[in-house]
């Protein structure tokens, strides 16, 4: 079972920029949809991006459209958010993910079966 493990969260000022990463021990990570998911305090785990195994395709939601970035780079087993212009709705637990192989979907935690165990990512307004 790969283990995933976040880096690069911390405490910023709104507008500045964090960028995120996501390692595997054990797995290669290559042949997997693979994304970012947030939980901000006393709201439901969101959808933030995914990228597909290639990374010829990539899903984001609406709300970091055009600020984040997801990327991956195959070679180094890690998956990337750069996330730019932050905001202070960006609060939240970010956590790494691995698509299950039966997904038929992005946008559902329920579509994911491995998870790492998240990194803070705190915007001050």
């Amino acid at each position: 079972q790969a283990q995933l493990i976040e880096s690069g969260g911390g405490l910023v000022q709104a507008g500045d920029s964090l960028r995120l990463s996501c390692t595997s021990s054990g797995r290669t990570l290559s042949s997997y949809t693979l994304g970012w998911f947030r939980q901000a305090p006393g709201k439901e785990r969101e959808f933030v991006a995914a990228i597909i195994w290639n990374g010829v395709k990539t899903y984001y939601t609406e709300s970091v459209e055009g600020r984040f970035t997801i990327s991956r780079d195959n070679a180094k087993n890690t998956v990337y958010l750069q996330m730019n212009s932050l905001k202070s709705e960006d609060t939240a637990i970010y956590y790494c993910v691995k698509q299950s192989v039966h997904a038929l979907g992005y946008y559902n935690p329920g579509e994911y079966d491995v998870w790492g165990q998240g990194t803070q990512v705190t915007v001050s307004s």
